[in-house]
């Protein structure tokens, strides 16, 4: 049986008020909309519709080739907007999920039920509702004294005993294709010039048809985002669920309502997560490190049996056994290699440091290539803009360099060298040689060590 996914994504978004689309707001690093895309997506297995309006043109850019997308010129109401997917439906499919770009909570396991539920229903709709206290402005679905739907009612149109019923319409349907189009020719125009989706059940029943509605068993799935009050409700939740699941695949998150992983993040066993970090994007950390706390990890790589205290890292590779703060920052282009130790207040950028180099404290290091075993002093900084260009710098293996040393780029220094404390190197320094003064001049030439 084919399925496809239509979802609905052309509201106003007045609520949140924002410039921004609210479709495109960010949960836990992702626009709202990816969540319901890549839900439809795993249960249809073909690319969903989406229905697009306000912002139409920065929502398509966001998500390219993941969706196809048609345009709702005129805000006529929900079922209209289903009737613009007609001409690339009608005739692919044999069912239609129809749910909604500002409910990011729907799991894919809920989808599937709603599918399943409606593939062995004998009606042509299957719905899901959820029962809370708190409307959130939902409407409500009204059912006969057996317990049979007869109908989904808009708040705005609810009588006061209507307004009475706890159970919701979650706004999540399934629908027999061939049945969907014809009917939505027939939804009559609302008091308020809108053609309602939520009419098709009254339509359904008046055809003498079954109309199924599962109730959530989590109402937290059914939370809609309408303004930025539900967006920090939402956000909690899918934190809440993935700071689950990693405790339960072996990771120690010592106080989870402090931690905040993303969804692309990959952490290895017996990883401690200490409070206040962030793990965001493609980041991938390995197996039995410590994180944290205070440590904002984004884009990086961290292998095992290392450990980041209180630092930054960003679009960085560290390789395992390595050790990094307090008060670090690794950006863009940074690599750490096996056993390298980054002490406090240091800064790495676009430079690659050897196996076992050590850089204690208050030092930056940019676009710079370094040995194995190298020793980068107090206070040491690579000059490498010249005020038109970055220049490199290249550092051998077993080189010393003294405290408060300036390496003013492009300059070589190699295997063995040593400079004295506040030097400034303008030139190369050969292998086995000390180098010291302002600028620094070769003194004398060292036994090369075993």
């Amino acid at each position: 049986m084919r399925i496809r996914s239509v979802i609905l994504a052309a509201g106003q978004g007045t609520r949140m008020r924002s410039k921004l689309a609210k479709v495109l707001h960010p949960l836990l690093g992702r626009p709202m909309l990816q969540y319901a895309l890549e839900a439809a997506q795993q249960v249809s297995g073909a690319k969903p519709i989406v229905v697009v309006g306000r912002d139409a043109e920065a929502v398509q850019q966001t998500f390219g080739r993941a969706a196809d997308f048609v345009l709702q010129e005129a805000q006529l109401g929900t079922g209209h907007a289903v009737m613009q997917a007609e001409p690339l439906l009608r005739g692919q499919s044999d069912w239609v999920l129809v749910s909604y770009a500002d409910m990011p909570l729907l799991t894919v396991e809920t989808l599937r039920k709603i599918v399943h539920i409606q593939q062995a229903h004998s009606g042509p709709i299957t719905m899901l509702s959820l029962m809370a206290d708190d409307p959130r402005g939902f409407g409500r679905v009204v059912r006969d004294a057996d317990g049979r739907v007869q109908g989904i009612v808009e708040e705005a149109q609810a009588t006061t005993e209507q307004l009475g019923i706890h159970e919701l319409n979650a706004g999540l349907y399934c629908f027999a294709a061939d049945w969907l189009w014809e009917a939505l020719q027939r939804i009559q125009i609302s008091p308020k010039g809108e053609y309602y989706l939520t009419d098709l059940v009254e339509i359904a029943i008046k055809d003498g048809l079954s109309v199924q509605a599962h109730i959530l068993e989590d109402a937290e799935e059914g939370i809609g985002v309408n303004n930025r009050i539900h967006l920090a409700e939402a956000e909690a939740i899918l934190r809440k669920r993935i700071n689950r699941k990693w405790m339960l695949e072996g990771v120690t998150l010592v106080d989870p309502a402090t931690t905040y992983i993303e969804p692309g993040v990959t952490i290895g066993q017996d990883t401690v997560i200490w409070p206040n970090t962030y793990l965001q994007g493609s980041t991938k950390i390995g197996a039995a490190c410590s994180v944290g706390p205070n440590t904002l990890i984004r884009n990086s790589v961290v292998g095992d049996q290392s450990t980041v205290l209180a630092s930054v890292l960003e679009e960085a590779i560290v390789e395992d056994h390595v050790e990094i703060g307090p008060f670090s920052h690794l950006r863009s282009g940074a690599h750490l290699a096996q056993g390298v130790h980054l002490g406090n207040f240091g800064e790495v950028k676009n430079s690659y440091l050897g196996p076992g180099t050590k850089m204690g404290h208050f030092s930056y290091i940019g676009d710079a290539t370094i040995g194995a075993e190298v020793n980068i002093g107090a206070g040491t900084i690579t000059c490498n803009f010249d005020g038109e260009k970055k220049n490199h710098t290249e550092i051998e293996a077993n080189v010393f360099i003294g405290s408060d040393t300036m390496l003013v780029a492009p300059v070589k220094l190699g295997e063995g060298a040593r400079t004295g404390a506040g030097s400034v190197v303008t030139k190369d320094v050969p292998s086995y040689t000390l180098a010291v003064g302002v600028p620094a001049r070769p003194i004398r030439k060292l036994a090369k060590r075993d």
